[in-house]
């Protein structure tokens, strides 16, 4: 039977969170931690080759894609490398979880428009502050998908018979 004191939400709100718990970052939480989010969200379209953020920005908000594609690019000297390609149900600008960080690459829309959804970081470093289980299992996410990004990285310097110095990636 069905709990008459629990909250109940509305089919847009229902959709919000099924997009939601399809993000790396938000899989672990429950309806009523990621309707903590809801509010304060809002959306923002881009253009093609419009830049959402370049390297070395502070990190002010996190994305999320609804619609269209946005490359992740690295800087080198004059030209930019895609890192990786992003798609609708995709975050990026992941270090805005994480106090006074800066961006580590540049975003950049590669679709003819984008949709993006933006959680900017004081609103959730606000949420993270009063919910310590919400931060948990966020921060865990981001941990899972940092490791993730290492694995990828040391295949990568392997499949490249070291043809770059990865010791200078700890130092």
């Amino acid at each position: 039977m069905r709990n008459p004191f629990s909250k109940t939400y509305e089919p847009e709100e229902l959709r919000m969170f099924d997009f939601l718990q399809g993000i790396k970052f938000f899989e672990l939480l429950k309806q009523q931690e990621l309707a903590r989010f809801l509010p304060t969200m809002h959306e923002r379209k881009y253009l093609r080759d419009e830049v959402v953020f370049f390297s070395k920005d502070p990190s002010q908000a996190l994305y999320l894609i609804r619609k269209g594609q946005v490359d992740l690019t690295i800087d080198l000297s004059e030209n930019f490398e895609t890192i990786m390609q992003l798609k609708r149900g995709d975050a990026f600008g992941e270090n805005s979880l994480l106090e006074n960080s800066k961006r580590t690459y540049t975003a950049l829309v590669s679709s003819d428009e984008a949709e993006l959804l933006v959680i900017p970081q004081f609103a959730l470093l606000e949420i993270f502050e009063n919910n310590p289980k919400i931060k948990a299992k966020m921060m865990t996410s981001l941990a899972e998908f940092y490791n993730a990004n290492n694995q990828r990285l040391f295949r990568s310097y392997r499949e490249s018979f070291g043809f770059f110095s990865l010791r200078q990636m700890f130092e």
